[in-house]
């Protein structure tokens, strides 16, 4: 593991709205500059949280969610994470720190930065891959775990079908032509999308950048799937998945979804009897975090956090 040295960069000129969140950049161990996107205050009461997004996907996934949590109750600060390679954070040089270690590293920097310690961890896909890391490698930052289409278990059709796009996708004139590339991509995972939904879509998977559409995300990301083969299936992060044992956890899994199985949802309950699970209909990796009845869910479970958060130090004690 880097050694963490951090430090806090001036928060941008420009202003946002409380339901945008700010931006700040922080400096991880090795000097590359993160994108973090908070909302709530600082002295808010509630556990925070830090959301994680998936492999090739940015800050804008919590769009509706990090506010929602932000400005529930109690209120809560959040924070949402570019991790290196995407979104406003900075390119590596070198490709091949787009691995666990490193962005382990990257998230410790950025909760220690901002003092964000514990937790309420909400990683999708990969983010939650590196929730399941950080309980085995820093087990007293994490007060709760929403584990968003992922597990302990990573289905290889899914990985390979990723592994056939991610640095492949076509480039598009216009936003409303990215939504068409990625309606023909991505339709079988996702049938009843709305025209905005994916118009929406397309805003989160481009940027205009001199005048021409440029994904939110480093093409190079795709070596680190070269080795993916479905006739190997990646090893099971049980362990890791164990090491959430003292938390809350709850799983939110996309019906459709070829990256966690319903098999894997359900061996998951066996280990963890009081696991939330919430399954998506119509929709497969990853679920959008949008809608009123789910926000209110994830909420819910978040608030619960809370109150285990208060009950933990008695139960250390003996006396539950």
């Amino acid at each position: 593991m880097p050694t963490v040295n951090t430090a806090l960069d001036a928060p941008e000129p420009r202003e946002r709205t409380p339901d945008q969140g700010s931006s700040h950049f922080v400096t991880a161990q090795d000097g590359l500059r993160l994108h973090v996107c908070e909302y709530g205050g600082r002295r808010a009461p509630g556990t925070p949280v830090v959301c994680l997004a998936g492999f090739t996907r940015t800050v804008a996934d919590f769009a509706a969610l990090a506010p929602a949590l932000a400005n529930g109750t109690p209120r809560r600060r959040v924070i949402a994470i570019d991790a290196r390679g995407r979104g406003r954070s900075d390119h590596d040089a070198n490709p091949q720190n787009y691995n666990f270690t490193v962005e382990l590293a990257d998230i410790v920097s950025v909760t220690i930065a901002l003092g964000v310690s514990p937790a309420v961890f909400v990683g999708s896909s990969r983010g939650g891959i590196l929730t399941m890391l950080m309980s085995v490698a820093h087990p007293t930052m994490i007060a709760g775990a929403v584990l968003h289409d992922v597990g302990p278990v990573i289905e290889g059709k899914g990985l390979v079908r990723i592994k056939s796009y991610v640095d492949k996708v076509p480039q598009p004139r216009d936003f409303a032509e990215g939504a068409d590339i990625l309606r023909r991509l991505m339709s079988a995972q996702f049938p009843k999308l709305t025209a905005e939904q994916w118009l929406a879509a397309a805003r989160r998977n481009w940027e205009m950048k001199g005048g021409r559409l440029t994904l939110t995300y480093d093409p190079r990301l795709a070596r680190t799937l070269a080795a993916i083969d479905i006739e190997r299936p990646l090893p099971p992060l049980w362990n890791e998945f164990d090491g959430l044992a003292r938390v809350p956890i709850m799983v939110i899994r996309g019906a459709n979804s070829d990256v966690l199985s319903a098999a894997t949802v359900a061996a998951m309950r066996q280990r963890r009897p009081d696991l939330r699970a919430i399954e998506i209909p119509d929709q497969g990796h990853v679920p959008l975090l949008e809608g009123d009845e789910l926000l209110a869910q994830i909420a819910g479970f978040v608030a619960a956090c809370d109150a285990k958060g208060r009950l933990q130090p008695t139960e250390r004690d003996g006396h539950e």
